[in-house]
């Protein structure tokens, strides 16, 4: 008697546990249907405009903005959104690892990029610009960065790229961030910063730099911002599908305007899903 007692609460365990693991597995790739589930979302934490971290622990950007309406289409809220960093350099790792998701941190697709991981989208044409202050009338073409001091930050090609491109004289200047590139550009100790415009935009749109600065316009690459998940993801025609009705419904332009309309950012349309402009 007092066996099958303990038989029966054993039982009682097992059905429990594997109804749990059944229930809770993260091994799946069955996103999309919410349910209290939490999704885990990679973006970049210290670009204003594109992705930013606020000191009261706010999520801010275009691609924030991005990001939560493709969750919403997913069937996520907002508080079921865990947000991680994703630095340019573990992008393709932590999609391969599972760390996250889906990643949407100013991530420009390529070749090299497309043989690791798939990209939804394009949901933004950017382009390699300069940003230069807004009373700085010598620069008006890439060739006038000859014998000018150039900025990036450590690790990006976009300096080299106007170096061994356009402007063979350029005085290349690497700094750790941004940020530090353009104290440099505001103190005149920097003629000028380089990277996408899209971020150069952000930067510009922030209260502090109102009038301060303004983009060259040069349009030198081209940069498709795709959505980035796991290879073989069912999530990327999810995410399709809720990039063209963000553009459909108006929200798209609607965070374009919002996020870097002060800086003057003469965005480009809506790309098309699967169009790379090269």
């Amino acid at each position: 008697m007092k066996f099958r007692k303990v038989t029966a609460a054993a039982s009682v365990a097992l059905a429990l546990a594997v109804t749990a693991t059944a229930c809770g597995g993260d091994d799946s790739d069955d996103k999309g249907s919410g349910g209290g589930k939490k999704i885990t979302i990679g973006i970049k934490i210290d670009q204003p405009g594109i992705g930013q971290k606020t000191p009261d622990g706010e999520y801010k950007g275009f691609d924030v903005d991005v990001a939560t309406y493709v969750a919403k289409q997913l069937g996520y809220d907002a508080g079921d959104i865990e947000w991680k960093e994703a630095k340019s350099a573990d992008r393709e790792t932590m999609l391969q690892r599972g760390d996250v998701d889906f990643i949407a941190a100013s991530y420009s697709i390529n070749d090299e990029r497309a043989a690791k991981v798939d990209f939804a989208g394009p949901y933004l044409l950017a382009h390699q610009d300069v940003l230069l202050r807004a009373d700085d009338n010598t620069i008006k073409d890439p060739k006038d960065l000859n014998s000018k001091k150039l900025c990036s930050v450590t690790g990006s090609t976009s300096a080299q790229n106007v170096k061994d491109k356009l402007a063979p004289k350029a005085q290349l200047q690497n700094y750790g961030g941004y940020s530090e590139c353009l104290t440099g550009v505001e103190n005149k100790a920097i003629d000028a910063l380089t990277t996408d415009d899209s971020i150069l935009a952000g930067y510009a749109s922030q209260a502090e730099f109102k009038g301060k600065f303004k983009l060259g316009g040069f349009k030198m690459t081209n940069e498709n911002y795709g959505i980035g998940v796991k290879k073989g993801s069912d999530l990327k025609a999810k995410i399709n599908t809720a990039l063209e009705k963000m553009v459909s419904d108006g929200s798209w332009e609607k965070a374009v305007k919002a996020n870097f309309g002060p800086a003057g950012y003469k965005n480009e349309p809506a790309p098309k899903i699967g169009n790379i402009v090269k």
